[in-house]
């Protein structure tokens, strides 16, 4: 009876000191957990769990969550790391707040006061900051937060940014570690990708996907600011370049006695495939999308020529007579009767922007000839749109001599023009490499420059097109307005907002004139496409992370181009066939926009197949939503590529593949039945005993079925 006590009042203070040790670990962890995501922090604030709980995979290695640099007059780039810095921590209810009443850099204390805060929502981790700056003589200029350090990445993961509309790399770090060495940079530290939204970027966000699962970066921003998508690799303690560091980068640009806040940048541990990204990018930005319905020939456009018709050194290509004649024959040949034309003023390609644009070719008959040529090429359907260029401003014009010119352009961070150059030649070497033509960049919120493009709509209009093209303003440029006048020069950040705007009043004010009147840019910019009726592209289909497939299933209502084919690659009939398969109007650009598709006839024959298949099945193809790889399932996708695309009742699914050797499988669409198929190429489907056909393909073959519920 005594043993049988003493055990009982033994197992009970072991049970009471087992409690008191669970209870001070939990004390030296700070968690936030729903159904979905588990974070936890040290007592030190590193982040020790970042855990996707559906599948139990943790991302995170017990890191520090943020990095700091501020500028002196001299030195710049002063670093302070959080791995130096202890917070007071708080938790209340579904965040946790960490307060740096002050910051070391080292043994140097200084006068910044950090607050950072961590939300947990349904779905992701909301990661809000605000800096405050009361240290003389400084301006913190970055701040890297939150950073996932050590990323602990599964090894399915791949790589997706959003470059160019997106890009998909296999192996995250080895993508890294392929950039070449930078001799500007520190790279004996860690090395880095260059991605920053939106200099080519076209959506505030990145990720790691893997098949079930991945973790997504989005700075949900609405005042699209610039964004750097932290990507670097650190080396370990064997000095071996091989830990993921993943994060996102903002600018406060604060000076002393100023304060910054910022509650944009996410996380999100999720579960299922990469169109897990596109769903919360695109859900965050349905709260700012302002895209209006194209007009139906845009939409039916299955392409268009582009040409240039005079270049800048003066060489002419095309002529106005030739407009409406050889060129137009030439598309029709193929099914396009939509022409873009570049160059048609007096001075040719890139040469005198603004001025010149308002100057057509005496010679050649003037603004009567021009526009006669327009009115011919639109008899029977045709339609025209008209090339401008939506920044760029000659420094031999005398809009930059006489005019506004040097009052609405860029100044650099030493007061300075932003220049930019644009090297075309003929057939000698002096011209293109000696004697090119030098600009400057327009500011678009500046409403002389807004004048311009109005001007240039009116422009378009009365010469009878039925769309005007903007160029370059579908992207931010590096470097853009600085503000001179504070202690330390102070860049402008929100370049493509601002482009944006100037393409919204441009659209409402052509509505006002003509809503079947169609406005165009070039890059791809989320904030800028949504007041675009098309965006010419600027893709690289031949790379093997080419990815458009993100920006497609994100944004299927934008109209994109491609922008490869010249007519003399090796891999034509792909190219075209991978145009059909993601919904990219085709861009007739032959050699370079110096002839038209008749001078490459290969291309030409194939084109005119390919575009009857497009034209039978337009009312899916072109007015269909493109859908990607939902709505069906393949028992063989390793070598078939196949898209879908639904309208009303009806799905069409696009197949093909580049592989030498024929290729089949079963293909099966739930709660559809399906109709009918046509093809070009080597193509045979069979139908089984359950309704389901079997498709093969031949090397380069592409079909299209069609299902009705």
């Amino acid at each position: 009876m005594k043993t049988t006590i003493y055990m009982q009042r033994l197992i009970l203070a072991f049970l009471f000191v087992t409690a008191i040790s669970f209870q001070g670990t939990s004390q030296n962890l700070y968690t936030l957990k729903n159904r979905n995501i588990e974070l936890s922090l040290d007592k030190k604030g590193d982040l020790v769990s970042l855990t996707n709980l559906q599948t139990g995979h943790n991302y995170a290695s017990g890191r520090s969550l943020w990095r700091l640099y501020f500028d002196r007059k001299n030195p710049k780039d002063n670093e302070i790391l959080a791995s130096d810095n202890l917070p007071l921590i708080q938790q209340d209810g579904n965040q946790i707040l960490l307060t740096y009443s002050s910051l070391k850099m080292g043994n140097e204390e200084l006068k910044f006061k950090l607050s950072l805060k961590i939300v947990l929502e349904e779905d992701m981790v909301r990661f809000c900051s605000e800096v405050s700056n009361n240290e003389l003589h400084t301006i913190i200029r970055e701040l890297q937060y939150p950073l996932v350090s050590d990323c602990q990445v599964p090894p399915d993961h791949q790589l997706l940014t959003t470059e160019t509309g997106g890009r998909l790399y296999t192996d995250p770090v080895k993508q890294i570690l392929s950039v070449p060495y930078s001799y500007m940079g520190p790279d004996q530290k860690f090395r880095l990708m260059r991605v920053k939204y939106p200099a080519g970027v076209s959506s505030n966000c990145f990720a790691l996907v893997g098949k079930a699962q991945g973790i997504y970066f989005g700075s949900h921003d609405p005042t699209f600011q610039d964004t750097w998508h932290g990507l670097r690799v650190y080396p370990d303690k064997n000095n071996n370049f091989n830990e993921l560091e993943t994060g996102l980068y903002k600018y406060p640009n604060c000076l002393a006695g100023e304060s910054w806040k910022n509650d944009a940048n996410v996380i999100a541990p999720y579960s299922g495939d990469w169109h897990q990204t596109s769903k919360m990018y695109r859900t965050w930005a349905n709260t700012w999308w302002d895209h209006r319905e194209e007009p139906l020939w845009v939409k039916k456009m299955n392409g268009f020529q582009r040409i240039i018709m005079r270049h800048q050194y003066g060489e002419t290509f095309f002529t106005y007579k030739d407009f409406a004649t050889s060129v137009k024959k030439a598309g029709e040949s193929v099914g396009v009767n939509v022409v873009f034309p570049f160059g048609w003023w007096d001075s040719g390609m890139d040469n005198g922007y603004p001025d010149s644009y308002f100057v057509t070719d005496p010679k050649q008959g003037g603004d009567q000839a021009w526009k006669k040529a327009i009115a011919d090429y639109k008899q029977g359907g045709g339609k025209v749109m008209l090339y401008y260029n939506g920044k760029l401003i000659d420094t031999e014009s005398d809009y930059y001599k006489k005019g506004d010119g040097k009052k609405v352009c860029f100044n650099s961070n030493t007061g300075t023009e932003l220049n930019e150059a644009y090297r075309f030649y003929g057939p000698g070497t002096f011209t293109g490499y000696y004697d090119a033509r030098s600009f400057v960049v327009a500011d678009t919120k500046d409403s002389r420059w807004q004048k311009v493009l109005f001007k240039i709509a009116d422009h378009a209009l009365e010469f009878g097109a039925n769309s005007v093209f903007y160029d370059q303003l579908g992207y931010a440029e590096t470097m853009g307005e600085w503000d001179l006048s504070k202690e330390f020069p102070v860049p402008y950040l929100r370049i493509i907002a601002d482009k944006g705007k100037a393409l919204k009043m441009v659209h409402d004010y052509i509505d006002t004139k003509d809503k079947d009147f169609a406005i165009g840019t070039e890059h791809i910019s989320d904030v800028t496409a949504q007041y675009c009726d098309y965006v010419h592209s600027i893709l690289n289909m031949e790379s093997s992370d080419f990815f458009i497939d993100w920006f497609r299933y994100t944004f299927p209502e934008i109209i994109l181009s491609d922008r490869n084919i010249d007519g003399d690659e090796p891999n034509l009939e792909w190219l075209i066939n991978q145009d059909v398969l993601l919904g990219l109007r085709n861009n007739l650009q032959i050699y370079r926009l110096r002839e038209t598709i008749d001078k490459t006839p290969d291309y030409q024959a194939y084109m005119a197949k390919v575009n009857q298949l497009k034209d039978k099945y337009s009312s899916l193809l072109l007015l269909g939503i493109y859908r990607d790889t939902e709505g069906f399932s393949l028992d063989d996708q390793s070598v078939i590529k196949a898209r879908s695309y639904v309208n009303g009742k009806q799905m069409a699914i696009v197949m093909t593949h580049k592989s030498n050797e024929p290729a089949s499988t079963w293909l099966s669409v739930p709660g559809y039945n399906y109709k009918e198929y046509s093809e070009v190429g080597d193509i045979k489907v069979d139908i089984g005993a359950d309704g389901n056909p079997n498709v093969m393909i031949g090397k380069n073959g592409l079909v299209v079925l069609i299902y009705e519920k």
